[in-house]
């Protein structure tokens, strides 16, 4: 059994619902009125669609890969309505999704150690601190290293995190080598035999260079402590960013190997479809989605539910 089953049971449909609502209204709005008055699924219609998406900040990349498969089953059948749009686009986008590989969460792993990384503003930190409070309350050991030690803030702010959730952090001083708190933060971890070890980092995209050197070396000294030290390298991004997104998304990726993605504020953003863009272009699985401020508002994410609460 891994530590996510803990998220699974209290996944509720009516809340993923009422989180993609402003996503809901616009993009759905925007295809009644692109297909109002037609009849069957033609050109005009894949281009209102085609637009659509890439509005919907779905990525140009990741829409014409969708067009040009509806396109192909309009083909085979002249006669497809415009009520069989929607079915025929619940399917597409499904299909594109990556999520959990729910095999990578094996409790044998133990410590569990996830490094954390992403832009300054995205609520990096406070996931963290939301994942850790509902781990705990599951009766799982967590444990926090704060290896942002360029920001006294951003320590702070962890603190603030694991009081709340009553884990312990590992901190050093301000200006301290991030690479050095996550070198003590696992062999704490180690020692004290927690079950899961989230290692938060700094959150700036300066040079690229600089970027990549500094999380390899994040990742060479855990795994002078634990051999497979990082199981997961988590890229949390705000949904709410849009194209930006898939910029940080772009820049994250070429500096280390992100395997994991958590986006976050998609209650407060109708630019929901950043999930699938990012998703599919990145080919990364989606972990979690955030749909509010609440400490349980961090939800696993399920392709599935996410797919049928869009469209629901």
């Amino acid at each position: 059994m891994g530590w996510l089953d803990a998220f699974k049971k209290k996944q509720e449909p009516e809340q993923l619902s009422e989180g993609l609502e402003k996503t809901k209204k616009s993009f759905f709005g925007k295809l009644a009125v692109a297909v109002a008055g037609r009849s069957i699924v033609d050109a005009e219609t894949l281009d209102a669609l085609e637009e659509l998406l890439i509005t919907s900040d779905v990525g140009v990349h990741t829409t014409l890969k969708i067009i040009e498969r509806i396109e192909s089953r309009v083909a085979q059948d002249k006669y497809l309505g415009t009520d069989d749009l929607r079915r025929l686009l619940k399917e597409e986008i499904k299909g594109l999704l990556h999520e959990t590989d729910k095999q990578g969460y094996s409790a044998d792993k133990k410590p569990y150690v996830v490094l954390v990384v992403g832009v300054n503003g995205v609520g990096k930190t406070t996931t963290i601190g939301k994942l850790a409070h509902q781990l705990t309350q599951e009766g799982k050991k967590v444990m926090l290293g704060a290896a942002d030690t360029f920001r006294a803030a951003a320590v702070d702010q962890l603190q603030v995190w694991a009081d709340r959730a009553q884990v312990p952090l590992v901190r050093m001083q301000e200006g301290a080598d991030p690479a050095s708190v996550a070198f003590e933060a696992v062999t704490r971890a180690v020692r004290d035999e927690v079950d899961v070890l989230f290692v938060d980092t700094a959150g700036r995209l300066h040079n690229k260079v600089n970027l990549m050197n500094e999380l390899s070396k994040i990742k060479r000294v855990m795994g002078k402590v634990l051999d497979d030290a990082p199981h997961e390298v988590m890229l949390v991004l705000d949904g709410s960013t849009g194209q930006n997104a898939f910029e940080q998304a772009k820049q994250f990726t070429a500096a280390t190997e992100v395997n994991a993605l958590a986006i976050t504020k998609l209650d407060g953003t109708a630019k929901g479809g950043v999930v699938l863009g990012i998703s599919d272009q990145f080919t990364i699985p989606v972990r979690f989605i955030g749909l509010g401020e609440g400490i349980t508002d961090l939800k696993v994410f399920d392709k599935d539910s996410f797919v049928e609460a869009l469209f629901s």
